[in-house]
């Protein structure tokens, strides 16, 4: 099995993020709260109720994803972001556009909002597709998102305006915290998650707030550990060698 024996919970309101080792599970975990698969034993609840259970119109209105491969319609930008709540107006989408951080896309296109992109249209690149698509989940505002980080081969400028981006999709219309299931490449991003599932060969190998793991000295603090090296390692050139 893919998964195997896992149970977290994510309260309502805070954000919860997946980490581990590549096929870990963290993709197949986050993916049954949509019911992109249905589990085999046990259950998977949304407030309080089995996915299994509730009208699928309901459940997609109450869930909001932002996934890592993501290819715009051939449709307009406006439009692309309307697919989430096809009655919002053209200011709406516009608000949801400009909360996640793309303005200076709409700025260099030849119609702004109005350009025509997908197959035949502008191209766009993977970290502005990304935050077209966390317009669209900003302008669905949704109770739930799910989410893939998906800055792993951001370049710099791309990710920082995605992790702004994440941020305003936290939070819904009302300034409330919605709920965020969060899958986690970079370890950078989870240390104010609320609580951090570690998932290891179908398993969860440990659970808790970053400092809470850290202490714990297992899997997560040696992911840290690796991480840290990671971002301080650095090319030295000849004459620093000598």
């Amino acid at each position: 099995p893919a998964l195997d024996h896992v149970s977290f919970e994510v309260p309502a309101g805070a954000t919860v993020a997946l980490v581990g080792p590549s096929g870990g599970g963290k993709t197949t975990a986050a993916s049954l709260v949509p019911r992109f698969w249905d589990v085999d034993a046990g259950r998977v609840t949304l407030g309080g109720v089995d996915v299994r259970e509730m009208d699928p119109h309901d459940l997609m209105d109450r869930v909001a994803f932002v996934f890592q491969a993501n290819r715009p319609f051939r449709q307009t930008i406006l439009e692309n972001v309307r697919a989430a709540r096809p009655e919002a107006t053209r200011e709406e989408a516009l608000a949801a556009l400009e909360a996640a951080q793309c303005a200076d896309i709409l700025e260099k296109l030849p119609q702004g909002a109005d350009t025509l992109v997908g197959t035949g249209g502008t191209h766009l690149s993977g970290g502005e597709v990304q935050r077209l698509m966390i317009a669209r989940a900003i302008l669905k505002d949704a109770p739930v998102v799910v989410l893939d980080e998906a800055t792993a081969f951001a370049d710099p400028e791309n990710e920082v305006k995605i992790q702004a981006a994440f941020k305003r999709l936290a939070r819904g219309r009302d300034g409330s915290a919605r709920t965020v299931l969060m899958i986690a490449h970079r370890l950078s991003t989870v240390r104010n998650a609320d609580k951090i599932v570690v998932l290891d060969a179908g398993r969860v190998a440990e659970q808790g707030t970053h400092d809470e793991l850290l202490a714990a000295s297992g899997l997560y603090a040696r992911m840290w550990a690796d991480y840290e090296k990671s971002v301080s390692w650095r090319i030295t050139s000849a004459a620093e060698v000598e």
